[in-house]
């Protein structure tokens, strides 16, 4: 009998690769106003020297362990403890600068003081751009009747706290929030599977994890005996060998898998 469900926070509950979007959006508009750039070559080319500088720094091999993305990177502050997250809180502000610097010169615009700008923008657009999905409140208030609820997610601990605080609804739901970054390493390792059945004293076959990611949430907990549930909302063909123990496109399905 199931008695636990984990939850992964991005892109399963919250929308963060809409905030991201709509972050993007804006801060390419601004650009476009105060330079005349392009908005759409300039995302495409800001989003591509992220990617590259970001995998460029020492910290890089930590980010991925940890499981935080390049464009967490273009907001975050990093205002953890540790060796490793001094080392991100030195590198950011010069990242993210230079991301939206080199994107600028891409575009024809060699603006360090407009790159500046941008990136202190971005950061401002993507804290006022919260976006949770529409099912998430509804599902886990039914669950949370039920069920014991928790969240696991990758991340700075600071930079997650901070999306939770800026959809202040979320928090209440969960009995323990369990971020990457204060564990000390993240899924799909199941390590940190490991740590939250231990801390919630719970056995793998009486949880479920429910994710959007096969590569993180759906693998590690296949690895740790949890059984897994696939939210496939966007329609993606599953061109891994991973498979999941269910595949659902909404949580509103998640109901029917705990009581079958």
């Amino acid at each position: 009998m199931k008695k636990m469900v984990l939850f992964d926070l991005d892109d399963t509950i919250l929308w963060d690769k809409k905030s991201v979007q709509d972050a993007f959006d804006l801060t390419c508009r601004l650009a476009e106003k105060e330079a005349g750039t392009n908005p759409v070559e300039l995302e495409k080319n800001v989003r591509t020297r992220a990617r590259e500088l970001y995998a460029s720094y020492p910290t890089y091999a930590y980010t991925q362990k940890i499981g935080i993305n390049p464009f967490e990177g273009l907001w975050a502050t990093f205002e953890d403890p540790g060796e490793e997250f001094r080392k991100l809180r030195e590198i950011a502000p010069v990242y993210q600068e230079k991301a939206w610097l080199e994107g600028l010169k891409d575009t024809g615009a060699d603006l360090p003081e407009l790159a500046k700008k941008l990136a202190e923008a971005f950061r401002s657009y993507r804290i006022e751009s919260p976006r949770l999905f529409e099912d998430a409140l509804s599902v886990l208030t039914e669950l949370g009747k039920d069920y014991r609820l928790a969240l696991v997610t990758n991340g700075s601990p600071s930079l997650q706290n901070l999306k939770l605080e800026i959809s202040p609804e979320l928090p209440p739901y969960f009995e323990k929030i369990f971020i990457s970054g204060d564990i000390g390493t993240g899924k799909p390792d199941p390590e940190i599977f490991h740590h939250v059945l231990q801390h919630l004293a719970i056995d793998p076959e009486e949880a479920v994890m429910v994710g959007d990611n096969l590569n993180t949430d759906i693998i590690g907990a296949n690895r740790t005996g949890i059984d897994s549930v696939w939210l496939n909302r966007f329609d993606t063909e599953n061109r891994t060998d991973i498979e999941p123990a269910y595949e659902i496109k909404s949580l509103t399905e998640l109901k029917n898998i705990l009581q079958p």
